[in-house]
């Protein structure tokens, strides 16, 4: 779908590539972009530095674990600036990288919560409203973490399989009811943006935020069904399929070092 004169929301949307794909819509044409985060503080800054290069923007405080505001909120968001057009659920959270016998039942839920049910409860609220008019586009931002079981972000690890098994999910009712609402379900490597922050990544390269926004942008302009990033990342999904388990932790595990990517693990300071 092109943001050409579009409407569009964006949790998560006042930093890292979050921010950096509302910029990129209005330079691909969109009529508005909304974004929705829960610091009051990014939101301001965000609307006003948009706002000074004279485009269309509206933030809102939104706690998207939570139906009811989420609910609200989007009630809110129709009344005020319209229809959505494109949705692009970016919010997430990484806690810790301790392993899973050190996490609270707040930390899953947390995380869970925010990363799981929250694209869930956005869509639920736009969806309906999609597919009566027969338009509208759905990105969901997963991780290559749900492709993949890597020590040390179990719980994370365990919130992005279940994104990635609703979106795909959801992609094939809409196709079986020959639907022209798309989803693009999209799994990113680390990227450079703070939240990951201590990663080492001795052989897969550490992704650029600047491009990574920009992959993902194109993926919605070209309704990809699914955009793993790096390329290069669709071979270990190979990898898993042909190689024995053994083989394949082995091999990626230890000598490409993805099992230890989270040792150092500090994330984004406060």
């Amino acid at each position: 779908m092109k943001f050409k004169d579009r409407l569009v929301l964006i949790t998560g949307g006042t930093s890292g590539i979050g921010r950096i794909m509302a910029r990129m819509a209005f330079e691909r044409g969109a009529r508005k972009v909304v974004v929705w985060g829960t610091s009051q503080h990014k939101i301001d800054d965000t609307v006003a530095e948009f706002s000074a290069m004279g485009y269309d923007i509206a933030g809102c405080s939104v706690d998207v674990s939570d139906a009811k505001a989420v609910e609200m909120a989007a009630i809110n968001l129709r009344a005020t600036h319209g229809e959505v057009d494109i949705l692009i659920n970016n919010a997430g959270v990484v806690t810790s990288n301790r392993t899973f016998d050190g996490y609270s039942v707040e930390e899953i839920n947390r995380t869970m919560d925010i990363n799981s049910k929250a694209p869930m409860y956005v869509a639920l609220q736009l969806l309906p409203a999609m597919v009566k008019r027969n338009s509208g586009h759905i990105c969901n931002i997963a991780s290559a973490a749900g492709m993949i079981a890597n020590p040390r972000m179990s719980v994370y690890v365990a919130s992005k399989w279940a994104v990635i098994g609703w979106s795909e999910s959801m992609r094939i009712e809409l196709k079986q009811q020959r639907s022209d609402v798309h989803v693009t379900t999209v799994a990113p490597y680390y990227i450079n943006t703070g939240m990951f922050d201590g990663v080492k990544s001795p052989i897969l390269p550490i992704l650029e935020p600047e491009a990574t926004a920009r992959t993902i942008i194109r993926a919605i302009e070209r309704n990809k069904d699914f955009k793993g990033i790096p390329l290069s990342f669709h071979l270990i999904r190979l990898a898993q399929g042909l190689l024995p388990t053994s083989w394949f932790e082995f091999i990626f595990g230890r000598c490409f070092g993805i099992f230890s990517t989270m040792d150092n693990f500090t994330g984004r300071k406060k």
